[in-house]
């Protein structure tokens, strides 16, 4: 009996340490998260449209750089082979980050430091070097993160986590629509860009502290053998297409829809912050729901649900020609954020959690590269179609664009959907 109260007793504090371990390794993730999310709100979204045209971007140019994000995610391929032969991903990690931020945070100086005629130019190209380490950083800090997690908590961690942000960036980008409009033009920016420099350098110094932890590698040693692993995985590579192909349609139009509320329906950045406050608001509110239900429903099954709720939203833009445009706007963005919360977050289990640990990266990298092709033509071609457009009738570049495409969402989620993402 004594023999066995030792024994009892003696697993206790192992026990307890590696619930300490794990709960302080969660803790940084999550504030990590706070300077991360800061920065990132006031360089992208309506900010990075208002940016944009302040530097005298078209909107064909407008959707290229919102596309940019996701074409080189096909490099992410790449990545997931090399961060096998790496004896630490928390440096490498650190390492690419840190670029991401510094070069993103840099597009603030282009007024100062280049001609008017070579601001859009400049940008790009900033912008373009930026997300190509991103593009390391996002591979390996996904990595480390499924790793640092344990999957009995991870719907929940997850849940928890994208709320508080998501709550936090609502705050911000509240308030950096007040800043805009009380500031309007270069002086407003500056204010936004040195909140983003004091937060990009805090984000960096965070991530000094992440743990190391142990990586479980890939039993294929050589490029081809681990490609194929993803590729020869029916299921998954059905699936991965068939979101691309969904993605390809969505972005069409809403990366696109700040450049219509400023540009074309004239709204001003205050209003702008609060359909997308409200849109984020509605997406916190569904991580709960959507995180019940996957208790009992599998990742595939609730993202076909979550299509038709997107493409509703779309349709919703309709309703202009009928209906007074603020109640339009907030009821579209409302059932976009419900919809797209629950997308972003059933498809980022589907690849950490329906997919084998030691092939993980080279999962997640086709993931990122086969959709984020899609996402990359999408608001590309969408900017183009608006370029053409621009004779056409008002509504028609209003919310015309809106309701074909919402149409075509509409019958692949019920026509395709239907077959490849079930259980």
């Amino acid at each position: 009996m004594n023999i066995m109260r030792n024994r009892l007793g003696g697993s206790r504090p192992k026990v307890l340490r590696k619930a300490s371990v794990h709960r302080k390794n969660l803790q940084i993730a999550t504030f990590e998260g706070i300077p991360s999310t800061i920065f990132q709100v006031l360089l992208q979204g309506q900010f990075l449209t208002g940016f944009l045209l302040y530097l005298g971007a078209s909107s064909s140019q407008i959707g290229f750089v919102i596309a940019l994000t996701t074409l080189v995610n096909v490099a992410q391929i790449g990545v997931a082979f090399l961060i096998q032969k790496l004896p630490s991903r928390k440096w490498a990690m650190v390492t690419f980050i840190g670029l991401h931020r510094l070069l993103w945070g840099s597009t603030g100086l282009v007024p100062f430091i280049f001609p008017q005629e070579h601001w859009v130019t400049a940008f790009i190209v900033l912008y373009t070097i930026a997300f190509i380490a991103n593009t390391a950083g996002g591979v390996l800090w996904s990595s480390v993160i499924s790793d640092l997690v344990p999957a009995r908590v991870r719907g929940r961690y997850f849940g928890i986590r994208n709320t508080f942000l998501n709550a936090l960036g609502s705050l911000v980008m509240y308030g950096g629509g007040i800043v805009l409009d009380r500031y309007p033009g270069g002086h407003g920016f500056l204010i936004l860009y040195i909140v983003v420099w004091i937060f990009s350098i805090s984000n960096i110094i965070v991530f000094f502290f992440y743990p190391d932890v142990p990586f479980e590698k890939s039993e294929e040693k050589d490029f081809l053998p681990m490609l194929k692993k993803p590729l020869h995985d029916t299921l998954f590579m059905k699936s991965t297409l068939f979101l691309s192909a969904w993605l390809l349609l969505q972005n069409l139009t809403v990366p696109l829809y700040s450049y219509v509320m400023l540009q074309l329906l004239n709204i001003n950045y205050e209003t702008l912050s609060l359909l997308n406050v409200s849109q984020t608001i509605f997406m916190m509110a569904s991580f709960y729901v959507w995180g019940n239900l996957n208790a009992k429903y599998s990742n595939k099954r609730l993202l076909l649900w979550t299509l038709p709720i997107i493409a509703i939203s779309s349709l919703l833009w309709g309703l202009l020609s009928v209906m007074p445009m603020l109640l339009v706007l907030f009821a579209a963005h409302i059932v976009f954020g419900v919809g797209v919360g629950g997308f972003n977050q059933l498809a980022f289990n589907f690849i950490i959690g329906d997919t084998p640990k030691k092939e993980r990266p080279m999962y997640m990298a086709m993931y990122a590269a086969l959709t984020g092709l899609a996402a990359f033509f999408g608001p590309l071609i969408g900017g183009r179609i608006y370029e053409w457009i621009q004779e056409w009738p008002q509504w028609m570049q209003v919310y015309g664009m809106q309701i074909i495409v919402g149409t075509l969402m509409l019958l692949l989620a019920l026509l395709l959907g239907r077959r490849i993402l079930k259980d």
